[in-house]
């Protein structure tokens, strides 16, 4: 049995020329895919920007269901997916055999570092279920992604058993199945655009007839640049018409990097990181007469020791789908002078990298919920481009 660390790919090369605008002339000549656990379409979005084409969107949450119905594309453009409102282990997908990408992200609570860290014991465990997918499709390659606790050390038996599966193209070996090549990549989304840091793992495959998986692509942006852009050349407060704080802002674990920044007297190759301040540009203070939906008041988020909010000139702490009892006040904002409030739907929204037509029906907790399990748009164009570099 290998190793997991035999499975991790190293981010030693960036996927050349992997645009959806260069690499799809039309609808006729787009990759085809079958989302499992699609959620309120986080994932998807990433992937139809890296130029896929959903077949089926399989979801059981009714709430997220409706937000899959209401972000359908215009049928007078496209034709629209299948949004299976159903349980995963209903539904049959040999029908579906061949198609070019299974994505999806399994419930990630059995594996999370805030739950109760049951893994293949907890009931929402879903892996086998994905297992069961890639069996039955055999499908040209697949996608997963599942929350960084995945990978911890107590779960490393029960990881390889997934991959192991997955490389063989099922739970047994067998002759008529095809084997692919699995790799596991560990990312942050803020290293990829998105204003969030949020750490996943990525498990992929490609099937070995249909080509070979490269490296994953190289980190976009970086802390270093957002720390350059703030306390060197104070181009980020300039940007956002804002006097530059006083040196005794900065915080103490970045002052070694910024020695080092200050002493090449070169910025960073990457773009910054964004922060909370650069994805809520242009919608000005939460109101009920905002020009976009979903940005009405929310309360004063409450602080104190363990719980605090992000503060708005940095990437937002990891969302939760939770509401006002998250654990660390990861779903609030917090101000210059100290104020802290909750997210807005909208706020939110963007720090997934979803944009401002995209509608989230429903209530607030609703919304923060499906949010709060979303894969950063961001995230999933980049993880959906490395995919198509390989089947292309």
């Amino acid at each position: 049995m290998r190793s997991i660390e035999s499975y991790i790919t190293q981010y030693a090369s960036a996927v050349a020329g992997v645009e959806s605008e260069s690499l799809f002339d039309g609808a006729h000549s787009r990759l085809k895919c079958v989302e499992l656990f699609a959620g309120c379409g986080g994932m998807a979005k990433g992937l139809e920007n890296a130029g896929f084409r959903h077949l089926v969107k399989a979801e059981f949450n009714a709430a997220a269901c409706a937000t899959l119905r209401a972000n359908c594309p215009d049928t007078h453009h496209r034709e629209p997916s299948l949004i299976l409102e159903a349980d995963v282990r209903t539904i049959d997908w040999s029908s579906y055999q061949g198609v070019d990408l299974v994505a999806g992200g399994p419930p990630c609570q059995p594996f999370s570092n805030g739950g109760r860290a049951a893994g293949p014991q907890d009931g929402r465990d879903m892996w086998p279920e994905a297992i069961r997918a890639v069996r039955e499709m055999q499908p040209r390659a697949f996608l997963f992604e599942n929350v960084k606790g995945l990978l911890r050390p107590a779960f490393s038996e029960y990881v390889r058993h997934i991959l192991d599966c997955l490389e063989r193209g099922g739970f047994e070996e067998s002759l008529d199945a095809p084997k692919y090549q699995v790799a596991v990549a560990k990312v942050n989304a803020a290293d990829y655009g998105a204003p969030q840091k949020r750490e996943r793992v990525l498990i992929a495959g490609v099937r070995v007839d249909c080509g070979t998986l490269p490296s994953f692509p190289v980190k976009t942006h970086s802390a270093r640049r957002l720390y350059f852009d703030k306390w060197i050349t104070g181009e980020y407060w300039q940007r956002h018409n804002l006097p530059r704080p006083n040196d005794d802002a900065i915080p103490r674990s970045t002052r070694v990097q910024l020695a080092e920044l200050a002493y090449s007297a070169e910025p960073p190759e990457e773009a910054a990181w964004l922060t909370c301040r650069d994805a809520f540009f242009s919608l000005g203070a939460p109101s009920f007469k905002a020009n976009v939906t979903g940005h009405e008041p929310r309360r004063a988020g409450k602080q104190y020791e363990g719980h605090t909010g992000t503060l708005i000139d940095e990437p937002a702490k990891t969302l939760k789908a939770g509401v006002h009892g998250v654990p660390g006040g990861e779903n609030m904002v917090v101000d210059l002078d100290g104020t802290s409030r909750h997210f807005t739907v909208r706020e939110a929204a963007r720090l997934q990298g979803l944009p401002d037509t995209f509608e989230l029906p429903g209530s607030w907790s609703q919304a923060m919920r499906q949010l709060g399990n979303a894969v950063p748009v961001q995230l999933a164009t980049t993880a959906g481009c490395w995919i198509a570099s390989a089947l292309r």
